[in-house]
Formats: structure tokens, C-alpha cells, sequence
């Protein structure tokens, strides 16, 4: 699991990367399990025809089987791929770096279910019933219903629940709850909460600023909703001028947002009666006249971390006054997918990051930096799996 290691952006060894090559690990798990059992879930969604079924279980059977095979030269990106993976193609699947091996099965089922390709399958997302599945269930309906209670609550609690909502992102029982008229988060989220830099987040955008404030989404559904209402009250509070989210260009992982979700949430949120209508309707409009924009880059579907991310998008971050990475995938992104040493600084894994950065992320894999030696002694004491469970979750923020 860590035959190799990496340098970072100022040519300095890292940690070991990541693998899936140890048995009983969580990495070794996603690329034996959880991959698998995905092609059968999308298999079973659409009334795909041979081509598509075939294409599917000869995917399957390269990563149970097989070794990691190049995209075919037809492929419209096959020599970016090609560039990324020359040091895997042909060598087993959990060999290759984690983060590397996640993407680039994601990058194959496209192509499998022919996402890419021509015909009456392109820019068909082999991931929407479920997102729409999700969006439809009665958890959304219950937890937007809870915005009525929210909208009563002092603005300062409200926006500790709202921060909180977007940082838990799908754990239902959080969401939008309050008790007692003061946020569930404060008592309840807390407790999973590793580490907690949220005052630092609202002392970076203050009340009455002129900034902009970035947006990078993860999942769609119930993640994006809390993330688009967190948004709607930095604006409408006068925490930033305008804003900027950022989405995946294509379906990439089980669930991840693009701007189709994004317009799905939108919806969603408009069409409710209440507080979440009045505030779909505030987005709606901040979309049309442009103070609130979605954005998009080829990057976000890159098996790279950020600290290579291209000059445009470095540009564009840098511009804003805090940028917001949500997400597990984000932050591993973000620190680099490898085994560093819990107690490692946040702010040094991220000091490459132009301008301030914050993480809102629930733990759903091994990579952790920036906790406290007793926090880490806690949680090892308890002999959870609390690095992949989703049941802890952090905010860390470098200024």
C-alpha cells in the first residue's frame, strides 16, 4: 500500500502515496467491492443495448481480473490519459495510486456506457437516477421543511447550522435540524467534528464585504442543496458580493454535481412552499443576473491534486476571498492522497493554494492532517474506523 512516495510542490518527499494493494484496506475495498458492485448498479438503471452491456463486462472483468488497459486511440482524450497513466497501463489495478486508479475507473465507465462516444447514449448521465432518486425522497422534503423553523433562529446560530449542513452534507439525521431554538450542530455535529476552524472561516468574510467567495461542489442532491443554501446566506447577509460554484464538466464518481444537478437542485428548492422557496427563488434570480455564477473545468476531472492544478483555474481561485473545496474527494485533492502523519499542518499541505483556503469534508477515507495529538490519541483510543465511516467531519481553513 505505500511502495511509493511523492514530492510536493516544492520538490520535497512526501508521504507514502496511497495504494490499494493492501488486503483489508479501505482503498483495497473501493477497487474490489465497491467498483463491482457500481457497474452492476448502472447496469440495472438504463435499458442499455449490447454494446453498452458488453463494453460494461469487459470493464468489469479488466478490473477483477486484469490489468490496467489504455484508452483506445478513437478516444478524444486518450493522450492526456495516456500521458497520465504511462506508469500504470499494464500493471494490476491496485497498484496503481488510489486517487489515480478511482479516476481513471470512472473515466472507463463513460466511455463503457458510450457518455463520450456518438450515438443516442452521449452526455447521458449513467449516474442521474440516482441523484434523481434522491432528490425526489422524502429525507429532502423533511429537512427543507426545517428551514421555516431555521429562518427564526438568530442570524449568527443560523449560520453555524448552515455551515454545518454543508459540511455533514448528506447525514440526515444533522441536515437542517434544530432543538430548543439553538442548531443541532452545536451539540450533536460537534461531536464528530476533528477539527473545527469555523471562526476563522466568518472572520475571512465578514459582514458588508465587496468579495467574492469560490464554491467547489462534491456530490449533488442532498449535499449541493445545504451547499447552495449556505450560499444563498453569504449573500444575502453580506458575506460576499458575489459567488462562484464550481461543478464537475462531466458524471465523475457515483454522485458528484454538474451544472444539470445544480438546475435540478434549483428546482427542487423553488418549488417548495416556505423559507427553501423564497430562497430558491433568491438563487434563481442571483444565477440570472450573474451574482452568483457556476462554473466549470476540465481539472475537476483529473486524477491530479491541486497543487498542479493549470494556470486559469490558479488565476480564478486566486481572485476570490475564500475559496470552499467540499468534499472527501476534494481533500484528498487538496493535501495530497497519501499517508501523512495525522498531527501534519493544514497549512502547510496547503500553502501552494492561492489565496485563503477552507476544507468542509466528512471523513469517508484514510488521508488526515491538522489534528491535535489528543484528538488523534482519542479517536484511535475508541478503535473506530472513524477515517472512512462518515461519522466524523472537519473544518480546516488556512488564511
Amino acid at each position: 500500500m505505500t511502495e511509493k512516495t511523492s514530492r510536493d510542490s516544492g520538490g520535497a518527499i512526501g508521504a507514502p502515496i496511497i495504494l490499494s494493494n493492501e488486503p483489508g484496506s479501505f482503498s483495497r475495498g473501493v477497487l474490489a467491492e465497491r467498483h463491482p458492485a457500481l457497474i452492476q448498479q448502472v447496469r440495472d438503471a438504463f435499458p442499455y443495448g449490447r454494446r453498452q452491456r458488453e463494453a460494461l463486462d469487459a470493464l468489469l472483468d479488466e478490473i477483477t481480473n486484469g490489468v490496467i488497459e489504455p484508452l483506445g486511440p478513437s478516444e478524444h482524450d486518450c493522450e492526456r490519459w495516456a500521458d497520465w497513466g504511462r506508469e500504470h497501463f499494464g500493471r494490476s489495478w491496485y497498484d496503481a495510486p488510489f486517487l489515480w486508479a478511482e479516476s481513471y475507473f470512472y473515466r472507463k465507465l463513460l466511455g463503457a456506457v458510450g457518455y463520450f462516444g456518438d450515438g443516442p447514449w452521449q452526455g447521458v448521465d449513467p449516474f442521474a437516477p440516482f441523484k434523481q432518486a434522491e432528490l425526489r425522497g422524502g429525507a429532502v422534503e423533511e429537512e427543507l421543511r426545517a428551514l421555516d423553523a431555521l429562518a427564526d433562529v438568530p442570524v449568527r446560530e443560523r449560520a453555524t447550522a448552515l455551515l454545518h449542513a454543508s459540511l455533514w452534507g448528506n447525514r440526515a439525521d444533522l441536515g437542517f435540524s434544530i432543538s430548543a431554538g439553538e442548531a443541532a450542530t452545536a451539540g450533536a455535529a460537534n461531536r464528530g467534528l476533528v477539527a473545527d476552524d469555523g471562526a476563522t472561516l466568518w472572520q475571512l468574510l465578514p459582514a458588508g464585504t465587496s468579495a467574492t467567495v469560490a464554491v467547489v461542489a462534491d456530490n449533488a442532491g442532498r449535499e449541493l442543496i445545504p451547499d447552495l443554501i449556505l450560499i444563498d446566506h453569504l449573500l444575502e447577509h453580506g458575506h460576499a458580493e458575489g459567488a462562484v460554484l464550481y461543478v464537475k464538466p462531466d458524471p465523475y464518481y457515483v454522485s458528484d454535481a454538474m451544472t444539470a444537478d445544480v438546475v435540478d437542485c434549483l428546482r427542487r428548492l423553488t418549488r417548495a412552499p416556505g423559507e427553501a422557496g423564497r430562497i430558491g427563488g433568491r438563487l434563481w434570480t442571483a444565477m440570472a443576473v450573474g451574482i452568483l455564477e457556476v462554473r466549470s473545468h476540465p481539472f475537476f476531472c483529473a486524477p491530479l491534486p491541486y497543487g498542479q492544478m493549470p494556470e486559469d483555474l490558479r488565476a480564478a481561485f486566486e481572485g476570490a476571498a475564500l475559496t470552499i473545496l467540499k468534499g472527501d474527494l476534494n481533500y484528498r485533492r487538496l493535501v495530497g492522497d497519501q499517508q501523512w502523519h495525522p498531527t501534519t499542518p493544514f497549512a502547510e499541505r496547503t500553502r501552494y493554494f492561492p489565496g485563503a483556503v477552507a476544507a468542509l469534508r466528512t471523513l469517508k477515507s484514510d488521508v488526515i492532517v491538522g489534528l491535535e495529538q489528543r484528538t488523534v490519541d482519542d479517536l484511535e483510543r475508541d478503535g473506530d474506523a472513524w477515517r472512512t465511516s462518515g461519522t466524523h467531519a472537519l473544518i480546516q481553513v488556512r488564511a
